[in-house]
């Protein structure tokens, strides 16, 4: 798996200068030096859609574990940042966040169902806004768009069975099943296993079963997200010179999304990143440079947060959860 997210890196790596070198590598240049301190405050603006992000995640764990406000918010930029910059897979910002929550006094299952649920309803409401953004463009009157548009409309489609399963296999108890197979396949020896899995099922169900706080992730708090990441785009959009909406700015940021979450496995999102956004907009009616410009501001963006995150992230592995732990010691020492 290293092997070919390295292979997908380089890959992606050879894509981006491609598209780069093809599409005037010299008016790029230009638009990002005119661009300039404004670059850089487009990069701020990814600090607001983190807070709902925070916010949303945090309700998914139960009101006697939840962190406070502040420790998630740390979560999501250490998430973010592990994901965003490393070969990962989109998944290792999630493995550190479970042994992260797990210092701070949540409880295994309870973390690892709120990471699975947290995954399965920012898939759907990715889905959702990509719907969306697939109708704005097919009201436009270019043909090209509207082609481009149903391809994309096609390819929704076929996510659709997928993304169904992936919500309705939760009730098929998939972490107990699994570790019953593997309790069998060792003679007994991980029985304790089985326990746990059912218990993270079990946490699974209760979250889907709170209707109120799932309806208020899907529809108050990721379309905030949305909104925080389209306004981040129209920020771009506008320092690199152009006078894009921010309609243009939110169907951008909701189709990118999509593509790089289905382009997982490449690290940093390297090539799939600049070529989503010439792709969808040429859609859209932005020329290749503005669009590859703008791409350049999301690694600037990724410099800004994202390096900062990652060593953030090794002070966290010593300090997370340690007043905790020194308060239960002590707890301890005054009960004997």
């Amino acid at each position: 798996m290293k092997f070919f997210g390295s292979f997908a890196a380089l890959l992606g790596l050879v894509i981006a200068g491609w598209l780069i070198w093809r599409d005037d590598p010299v008016a790029i240049l230009h638009l990002l030096e005119s661009g300039g301190a404004g670059l850089l405050l487009a990069a701020l603006v990814h600090s607001i859609p983190m807070l709902p992000n925070a916010w949303d995640w945090r309700l998914l764990i139960r009101d006697a574990e939840r962190p406070s406000f502040g420790t998630m918010l740390k979560l999501v930029w250490i998430r973010e940042s592990i994901n965003g910059l490393l070969p990962v897979a989109r998944i290792g910002g999630e493995i550190v966040s479970f042994r992260l929550l797990g210092r701070v006094g949540v409880r295994p299952a309870t973390a690892v169902a709120s990471l699975v649920v947290d995954m399965q309803l920012t898939l759907i409401s990715q889905v959702v806004f990509a719907l969306v953004a697939i109708g704005y463009v097919l009201g436009q009157t270019s043909s090209d768009a509207v082609r481009l548009a149903g391809k994309f409309a096609w390819g929704l489609a076929g996510l659709m069975p997928v993304l169904l399963l992936f919500v309705l296999v939760q009730h098929a108890r998939p972490f107990e099943r699994a570790a019953r197979t593997l309790n069998k396949v060792t003679s007994g020896k991980v029985y304790t296993l089985v326990g746990k899995s059912t218990r993270i099922d079990q946490s699974i169900r209760l979250i889907w079963r709170q209707t109120g706080i799932v309806v208020r992730y899907l529809f108050i708090w990721q379309t905030l997200q949305c909104l925080g990441l389209a306004l981040e785009i129209w920020v771009a959009l506008r320092v690199l010179g152009s006078n894009a909406s921010f309609a243009t700015a939110f169907v951008l940021e909701a189709l990118i999304q999509l593509v790089s979450s289905v382009a997982f496995v490449v690290p940093g999102n390297i090539g799939v990143q600049e070529g989503g956004f010439v792709l969808i907009g040429g859609m859209l009616g932005i020329d290749a440079p503005t669009c590859l410009a703008l791409a350049g501001a999301r690694r600037v963006r990724d410099l800004l947060f994202f390096v900062p995150g990652l060593v953030f992230w090794q002070a966290a592995e010593r300090s997370f959860g340690a007043r905790r732990s020194m308060a239960a010691k002590q707890g301890n020492a005054n009960a004997k």
